[in-house]
């Protein structure tokens, strides 16, 4: 089945969304890295900026490929939540070289960018 123009350059957009949503990870992280170098922070805010750094990835991911689907934002922002977190549960898994042991993290991570993508596609 022959793909439109339109699809061609939503799935085009989609990757290039992705990676901005990995650039915007990646300086969030930098960032939390240079506060833990300069400031002794508690473990507390340590994992809240790590939510932080989820949901702001998401969201943006979710409203920049709302803005180009023009409908069905939501859905779109939940795949793109969805392809975010499995790229991220897939690098985690070779890194550890296999599922930690906190399951709640892995789960309340996974709500955290579907939940967000979508967020950020509907209000898009």
């Amino acid at each position: 089945m022959e793909k439109t123009e339109k699809e061609k350059n939503l799935t085009g957009d989609f990757i290039k969304i992705l990676f901005v949503m990995y650039v915007i990870t990646l300086l969030l992280l930098l960032l939390l890295a240079f506060m833990l170098f300069r400031m002794e922070i508690s473990e507390t805010v340590f994992r809240v900026w790590l939510i932080a750094v989820y949901i702001v990835s998401g969201f943006a991911g979710g409203f920049l490929i709302g803005k180009r689907a023009k409908s069905r934002k939501f859905l779109w922002g939940f795949l793109i939540g969805a392809v975010y977190f499995a790229i991220l549960f897939g690098v985690s898994l070779i890194l550890h070289k296999g599922l930690d042991e906190d399951v709640m993290h892995l789960f309340t991570t996974a709500v955290l960018c579907l939940a967000s993508g979508t967020v950020g596609g509907m209000l898009s």
